[in-house]
């Protein structure tokens, strides 16, 4: 464990060291970026996906049976993460972070969230009451995928042997914020910048005759324009 002196000296180098920041195209690897004050910039869509109620799921039903949906969520949501070319960048617990760079990055980015809730719906619920039948009584997993859109600094974090990235801006803050927005059966959301750069294919159900977003107001944002979904994308 560092001393005081240690530490004391260790916040003041990062303090007055100055920041040098690069435009990137593409998502930084970790050893990409250098651990003093150096950072990269990028024009980002960022994705949270979570579980929902993961502590009752634990207390309710035990350590191996949480893993088991902690594992079935998370392999499924990196795999559809993947497939639409957006690139993990962290795994907290229940949740997964992504971001998507380019020129349809909100597009991919909601679609998606929007296959990640077709997965969970379609597959992993059925797979889970199939298996466990009884035993699992009126169980069904809800999770939450939250989405924004923003310039973002990638920077390393941590220690030598011990560090990360970590992404500063609005729209990692806004993405993970938004997971905790429960309403109805609402699984996705997605601020008024996402929906107004998506394309207009993840906008309206098939047949085009009706929008698959309804629009709110983050109170808790100052009344920003925000966007619920329960509808999917089939995989």
């Amino acid at each position: 464990m560092g001393t005081t002196d240690d530490l004391n000296a260790e916040v003041n180098k990062i303090i007055k060291e100055p920041w040098t920041t690069t435009d990137g195209r593409v998502v930084p690897e970790t050893e990409n970026i250098e651990l003093g004050n150096k950072g990269v910039n990028l024009d980002v869509a960022c994705l949270y996906a979570d579980l929902a109620e993961s502590t009752s799921l634990v207390n309710a039903y035990g350590a191996t049976f949480a893993a088991n949906v902690y594992k079935c969520y998370l392999n499924c949501a990196c795999r559809i993460i993947r497939s639409q070319e957006g690139v993990i960048t962290a795994f907290d617990g229940d949740r997964v972070m992504a971001v998507f760079i380019g020129n349809t990055k909100c597009t991919a980015a909601v679609r998606a969230a929007l296959a990640i809730n077709h997965a969970v719906s379609q597959i992993i619920n059925p797979a889970l009451k199939a298996f466990y039948k009884e035993n699992l009584r009126d169980f069904q997993v809800r999770h939450s995928v939250g989405i924004d859109t923003s310039k973002v600094m990638a920077a390393r974090t941590g220690i030598r042997g011990a560090n990360d990235l970590v992404w500063v801006g609005r729209s990692a803050n806004y993405a993970a914020k938004l997971c905790n927005l429960r309403e109805g059966n609402y699984a996705t959301w997605i601020t008024g910048d996402v929906y107004d750069r998506m394309a207009d294919n993840v906008k309206a159900a098939a047949d085009g005759a009706k929008s698959m977003w309804e629009e709110r107001r983050w109170n808790a944002q100052g009344g920003m324009r925000v966007f619920g979904s329960f509808f999917y994308w089939g995989l």
